[in-house]
């Protein structure tokens, strides 16, 4: 068991993450833990999934991702040390399903289900990507990985942005659903020194969901009341007369690219009310009353003026305000006013005035259909994959079965593996351990494999049962090395799991996530 400690009247720098525990001594029974807030409640949690999926078809973030890279790691090759040592009695946690049974013997091997992967925001703003696994916890809701995976260790080791778990992930396909993190778990020393002989982490997320099962159209009004996915798609009309009649159904609708030289007075044969959009600054000039129009009728507060009555040119018209996505609001270069309450909400304001206008070739009527998309509640983590065991302070020279999705190259340029599919590779831990200073590893368990990057946050299962699938999560992949240094990895490395990763996995296993679906 390794502690970091500052020396005497070294200041401690603070992170933002929390902490507790016992005092960080080279003794203490309990070590110190760190977690941080990921998601923080439905709403962030809704805007997350969708961050990632969106309803109308038109973004998959989760096929963009790329897997983690090691750019800025020196990892070609790590060097062997004397054997780790336990810092108590062995203990394992039967995984889901098997509390009260005995793993049967491996004859093939057989991908288990709870492997997936992560998808998060780095602090570069890049969406990458780590393998993971559900693990057994008492609400079912948890995930190990890496904490390199949750933690972004350049970066103060500040959590990731949008972090999810999708279980059986292929090619933007979320078979099992998507589960959103709500709170991360690490070990002090790797959220505080970055000291990846405690690389690993245990995220519980919320129940999973299913976004885009089906589109339906809804009236404004059901649109604006809507708390889930929704979009808004605009369509131009050929002339007034379908315009007149649409919005008379009850749809929106904004006349756009009027000029000078088509406003009419409202005395006009030809004139023909509309609503047009300008900026914040110039709907505010304008003195009087503001009207509101439902469909071509008009009201001045709760009295309509009568069929088509409308109220004079220059007069307001109700502003319209629509909640968006952060990227919409980003992308947004409209004269709609944007504002953030500074909690993940967004809102566009859009400002109109009445014209009168010719029906001319140039003016363009957009009348604006309204869909959401329902949202499913697919359930716990565990009752829908199942969930790996987990075992501490295991001799070494392990049997262990690795699982992940490696992805990137061999330091040679060599591409073995494209990442799309699961794989595995298996064999006995090295009875040394593996040491490097860039990264203060000084007792890492090593296996040889031809594994690369991507291949990150994997499971290390000791006990592996193909028929059931399952096994005991002893370690999780880390650091990859080139220990003949013939330009191609032959190593991968994990953290030794010890009473101080229990205590962690504990605190993290206990801990209840819910649904973030109203009933």
């Amino acid at each position: 068991m390794k502690r970091i400690l500052l020396p005497a009247g070294g200041a401690i720098l603070a992170t933002g993450l929390l902490a507790a525990g016992l005092a960080g001594t080279a003794t203490a029974a309990v070590p110190d833990w760190a977690y941080d807030t990921l998601a923080k409640d439905a709403p962030s949690a809704y805007a997350v999934a969708e961050f990632w999926t969106k309803v109308n078809g038109t973004t998959n973030n989760l096929a963009k991702a790329t897997p983690y890279t090691w750019e800025t790691k020196a990892t070609p090759k790590l060097n062997a040390g004397g054997g780790y040592v336990a810092d108590g009695k062995p203990g394992v946690v039967a995984p889901i399903g098997e509390e009260k049974k005995t793993a049967a013997k491996v004859k093939n091997v057989n991908l288990p289900k709870s492997i997936g992967k992560v998808f998060f925001v780095d602090a570069d703003n890049n969406l990458k990507w780590c393998s993971a696994t559900s693990i057994q916890g008492k609400y079912r809701n948890l995930v190990a990985t890496a904490g390199h995976c949750v933690y972004d260790d350049g970066k103060d080791a500040s959590v990731m942005d949008n972090w999810v778990f999708v279980p059986g992930y292929y090619q933007g396909k979320t078979p099992w659903g998507i589960y959103v993190g709500k709170t991360a778990y690490t070990h002090y020393d790797f959220a505080n020194y970055e000291d990846y002989d405690k690389d690993f982490a245990f995220v519980t997320v919320y129940n999973g969901i299913q976004i885009g099962g089906g589109v339906k159209e809804v009236s404004y009004k059901e649109f604006q009341d809507y708390d889930g996915p929704k979009f808004e798609k605009a369509e131009e009309v050929k002339d007034f007369e379908t315009y007149d009649k649409l919005t008379q159904k009850g749809y929106v609708g904004k006349v756009e690219n009027v000029k000078a030289s088509d406003e009419v007075g409202p005395d006009h044969k030809d004139a023909t009310p509309v609503s047009i959009e300008v900026d914040k600054w110039t709907w505010e000039k304008v003195t009087g009353d503001v009207f509101a129009v439902k469909g071509n009728d008009v009201y001045k507060g709760n009295s309509k003026l009568g069929k088509h009555q409308w109220p004079a040119a220059g007069s307001k018209l109700a502003s319209k305000v629509t909640d968006v996505t952060k990227s919409e609001y980003e992308a947004y270069k409209g004269l709609g006013y944007k504002a953030t309450d500074g909690k993940g909400n967004y809102t566009i304001t859009e400002y109109f005035v009445v014209k009168y206008t010719k029906n001319t070739e140039s003016v363009k009527y957009v009348i604006f259909r309204h869909f959401i998309s329902p949202i499913a509640d697919v359930g716990r983590l565990g009752d829908n994959v199942g969930g790996q065991g987990f075992t501490w302070n295991q001799k070494p020279q392990q049997t262990v079965f690795v699982f992940g999705y490696p992805a990137d190259a061999h330091p040679d340029g060599n591409k073995a593996y494209t990442g799309v599919t699961p794989k595995w590779t298996y064999g006995k831990t090295n009875a040394q351990k593996y040491v490097q200073a860039a990264t203060k590893t000084e007792e890492h368990v090593g296996l040889k494999s031809s594994f690369t990057p991507g291949a990150d946050g994997g499971p290390w299962l000791t006990k592996y049962s193909s028929a059931k699938r399952l096994g005991y999560v002893n370690g999780v992949t880390s650091l990859f090395g080139d220990q003949d240094a013939n330009g191609r990895y032959d190593l991968i490395t994990s953290p030794y799991f010890d009473g101080e990763t229990a205590a962690i996995y504990t605190k993290a296993a206990n801990v209840w996530s819910g649904s973030i679906v109203k009933k």
